[in-house]
């Protein structure tokens, strides 16, 4: 509830985690892999996704706009090239548990358009936060209604290999909500609550494509024909 934490920024820690996650990326070849990052519109994220997925250091005389100016959010870090790397959109319905908290409101756009200047931040229609009350809090349904509201959006996209930077609060009711239709022990791996960090891959199938020449999923060997049965359901028809 501390005033000085408005906004809150990633602590020297978290800009170590930041560094580990990005030498994992690289390591594991994830980093080639990704067409596009999706980003809260907050500073910890915006530095999150920045610091993981972006080019090397930024050099005057460069061509491109680099992704973070050099100790943006005094963050005493150097600049962050955009060359070779995915591009990073923010997106306002992947914010934190809006309301009451500093820490889960935003700065005007303009602002984080200074500090982040290859950062596309398109898509956020107002200059100024509208959705943070400071006597308000969403409650965990909204929260949860709004996720599903992101999920539903990020069906449009047409790039398959999407990194989402986000938070932990939104992810939880969000995961929890997508699980409604899956196993409980499916559900429950799937909402566990995210360390600072953290990354987990997910794939996210449409079964309504189930069978159909029309299958847009990223699965080489497409999906099979025939019954699709939820998990609980198959467990009781083999007992």
């Amino acid at each position: 509830m501390k005033p000085e934490y408005f906004d809150a920024q990633l602590t020297p820690l978290g800009w170590q985690q930041v560094d580990n996650l990005r030498k994992h990326v690289h390591e594991c070849g994830l980093s080639k892999r990704i067409e596009l990052v999706l980003t809260s519109p907050l500073l910890r994220t915006l530095q999150t996704a920045v610091g993981v997925f972006g080019g090397e250091g930024y050099k005057d005389g460069m061509d491109v706009l680099p992704l973070m100016v050099e100790n943006a959010g005094n963050s005493e870090r150097p600049s962050i090239s955009s060359l070779n790397c995915p591009p990073i959109i923010a997106v306002e319905l992947c914010r934190e548990h809006l309301g009451v908290h500093p820490c889960d409101s935003r700065r005007n756009i303009s602002n984080y358009q200074f500090l982040f200047p290859a950062v596309n931040f398109s898509l956020i229609e107002t200059d100024e936060d509208v959705l943070w009350e400071a006597d308000v809090r969403e409650t965990t349904e909204e929260v949860a209604a709004r996720g599903m509201k992101f999920m539903n959006w990020l069906w449009t996209r047409k790039e398959k290999e999407i990194a989402i930077v986000t938070h932990n609060g939104f992810l939880f009711h969000t995961l929890n909500a997508l699980g409604n239709d899956c196993h409980p022990s499916m559900k429950k791996e799937m909402s566990t609550h995210f360390a600072n960090c953290e990354l987990r891959s997910m794939i996210i199938v449409d079964r309504s494509m189930t069978g159909t020449d029309l299958s847009t999923t990223d699965y080489p060997g497409r999906i099979p024909p025939g019954p699709d049965l939820p998990s609980d359901v198959a467990d009781e028809k083999e007992a």
